[in-house]
């Protein structure tokens, strides 16, 4: 798969979230079942959602990680049931090797890394040798940059740069500024007000903000209550020209991406 399978009458497309977690920040728990996630990938698709993006790790400011073993645990048979009843496109959000290489065996499309191929030497390997198209997401151990939205590029075009030597070719790099890792609330609003810049990388952009906490934190709501601001913050992705959102509530986000581009496009 490449980035030429996203063409079409859609300008943005969606990536809906599959958490099989205990403990992510807005829906751990519900669906870490198999017939309980296959209800809810057939409700997102059935919604808009162009990507499955399965999660088996919480990504969370404070959370605790997990063990290779349980992260296989949990994401590989998902994955290996989706591929069987639905014709979707599969993430795979980890940022481990053998767990990357374990999602692609079992059915999945491709690698959305919060690392940016930067915590795990292996990962830029394993989507070489598959094939695969990979997300590569801006993160840091910190929130200290000398030019954020300058810095936050150089950085990607690092993580580029380890795909490309590896062997992935362009057209299977997506890019992810990163909003809700290492950075604070105000560098996240920078991050999302200077969405053309990441966007003149000349790399497919995804953006994930849905139910984080900047939304939660801007408003004074929870994630549950963040699904509207989420939404506006898609349609701004869409007049950016952001290929890929990445969103928990999917009609929502689908009506109003599909509103947008009717307006925004003939």
């Amino acid at each position: 798969m490449d980035i030429s399978n996203f063409s079409g009458d859609k300008k943005t497309y969606i990536m809906g979230v599959l958490n099989v977690t205990p403990d992510s920040f807005s829906d751990g728990g519900k669906y870490n079942n198999i017939d309980a996630a296959l209800r809810h990938v057939e409700e997102m698709v059935s919604e808009g959602a162009d990507i499955i993006d399965v999660g088996g790790e919480s990504t969370r400011p404070g959370s605790t990680p997990t063990e290779e073993k349980e992260e296989l645990v949990r994401v590989v048979p998902i994955i290996k049931e989706i591929r069987k009843y639905f014709n979707v496109p599969i993430s795979v959000d980890t940022y481990k090797s053998e767990v990357a290489r374990r999602a692609l065996d079992a059915g999945a499309d491709i690698i959305n890394d919060i690392w940016g191929f930067r915590q795990d030497p292996q990962m830029a390997k394993v989507c070489a040798e598959y094939s695969a198209m990979c997300i590569l997401t801006h993160n840091s151990d910190d929130t200290f940059y000398g030019d954020l939205i300058n810095d936050i590029a150089r950085e990607l075009g690092e993580s580029v740069r380890i795909a490309l030597d590896a062997g992935v070719r362009r057209d299977r790099i997506i890019v992810d500024p990163g909003v809700g890792f290492g950075k604070t609330y105000e560098q996240n609003i920078q991050v999302i007000r200077n969405m053309k810049q990441f966007v003149s990388m000349g790399y497919p952009v995804l953006m994930g903000v849905s139910r984080k906490s900047v939304i939660c934190k801007s408003l004074d709501i929870t994630p549950k209550n963040a699904d509207a601001a989420t939404a506006a913050i898609s349609v701004m992705c869409a007049e950016a020209g952001v290929m890929f959102v990445r969103v928990h509530n999917v009609k929502m986000n689908s009506d109003a991406l599909r509103m947008t581009e009717a307006i925004l496009h003939d």
